[in-house]
């Protein structure tokens, strides 16, 4: 029979089923539904996304998810019990650059690392956001008046997270400049303080930014992806203002170390099977949070460049001795 190039792609398709589907199928583990810690308070994006994820995982074969909540100490508390969890694959975690912050700044004494990684799953740019009554034209003018008053504006962040840790990127990059941080423990608290002007300074996510720009109950300043969002073809990039960077929230999903590699692999598939679901994209899409779907090896590069990039300007600023 000639195997014509279609047919070696069919079958390479094929396979590539049959692999995902092998793997999903072959692992096994001892509960029926496994606890997918979110560690930040209901209703915040964290939480709103693995909530898509948990809906759409649940109407598959095989094992479900149930997200659990447990907030605190921006995000470490639910840190520390996934961590002592039993590697058994019963037990999963959600997880960004936070578990990289919170280490840098002295909250916990473990980071990434400390886990096994499951999968990458969401990466979503952070808007810079100021309450309806800010005093400032623009991002710019607000940074000017950050030099000139130095620790006065009000800038709403959970410390030792990354709300607090790109403000420090913004003030690294334009010297001289010094905001005043407002504690909030997580991203529900920190937006109602920016909508009542509380505050006047915080990073929102897509839809909060698109729905209040609209209403005129925010500003928008400025993005901080490589390229202005559709959402907002009026808002400039921070690169384009002169402060040359880009930072993006990038969700995944991790293991308590020592979990068996079939069974993470069992967990990496599913993933990607529901992160390809036209239902989740769909849903995500309106929420302003592109799928990134990235397996365990991928996944773990990815932390160790992160991780190495953000302890290099931590120790720039201060934040970490080595």
């Amino acid at each position: 029979m000639k195997i014509t190039k279609s047919l070696m792609g069919a079958m390479a398709l094929g396979l590539a089923s049959f692999t995902s589907n092998s793997a999903m199928a072959a692992a096994e583990i001892p509960c029926n539904t496994a606890k997918l810690i979110v560690p930040w308070a209901p209703g915040g994006g964290t939480h709103i996304i693995f909530s898509i994820f948990e809906e759409i995982m649940n109407k598959m074969d095989g094992p479900k998810i149930q997200v659990v909540t447990i907030s605190g100490q921006g995000g470490n508390k639910g840190a520390k019990e996934a961590r002592k969890a039993k590697a058994d694959g019963c037990t999963l975690f959600a997880i960004h650059q936070s578990a990289i912050v919170s280490y840098l700044a002295g909250r916990v004494d473990f980071t990434w690392d400390a886990f096994d990684m499951v999968a990458q799953v969401t990466s979503t740019p952070e808007v810079i956001g100021a309450s309806a009554d800010a005093p400032w034209s623009d991002f710019n003018a607000m940074i000017a008046d950050a030099k000139a008053n130095p620790n006065t504006i009000p800038l709403g962040a959970t410390l030792g997270s990354t709300s607090q840790f790109m403000w420090l990127l913004i003030e690294d990059l334009n010297p001289g400049a010094k905001l005043k941080y407002i504690p909030f423990d997580g991203t529900k608290q920190r937006v109602t303080a920016l909508l009542a002007g509380t505050i006047k300074l915080g990073t929102v996510n897509i839809p909060t930014a698109e729905k209040n720009v609209a209403q005129g109950t925010l500003k928008a300043y400025a993005v901080a992806a490589a390229e202005r969002l559709p959402q907002f073809p009026d808002v400039p990039t921070l690169k384009e203002l002169g402060t040359d960077m880009t930072y993006s929230l990038d969700r995944g999903i991790v293991a308590p170390k020592g979990t068996p590699k079939d069974v993470i692999e069992m967990w990496s598939q599913k993933i990607k099977a529901a992160a390809e679901s036209p239902e989740l994209l769909a849903k995500l899409k309106a929420k302003g949070t592109p799928v990134q779907w990235v397996g365990p090896d991928g996944y773990a590069a990815w932390f160790k460049d992160t991780y190495t990039a953000h302890e290099k300007v931590a120790i720039k600023i201060g934040m970490f001795k080595k």
